[in-house]
């Protein structure tokens, strides 16, 4: 499961590049610029939560072989 979520994280930081560099090609344009700058947050979110879960996966491995050998 952690090789697909690393996987995924890489594809959202791409979306998400992609998706910030249409955000500056439609500056100039408010209602359209408001529309594009709110879809860049969808992967940014997708991105913080795939982060988290990777930042964590060392403590919770070190958690659980602290566990196993107490027992």
């Amino acid at each position: 499961m952690s090789k697909w979520i690393r996987q995924i994280h890489r594809c959202l930081a791409v979306v998400f590049t992609l998706a910030v560099l249409a955000n500056f090609a439609v500056m100039g344009r408010e209602q359209l610029a408001f529309w594009v700058g709110s879809l860049t947050l969808i992967p940014l979110f997708l991105l913080l939560f795939t982060g988290l879960y990777m930042f964590v996966l060392p403590y919770a491995a070190r958690w659980r072989s602290q566990r196993l050998a107490r027992e």
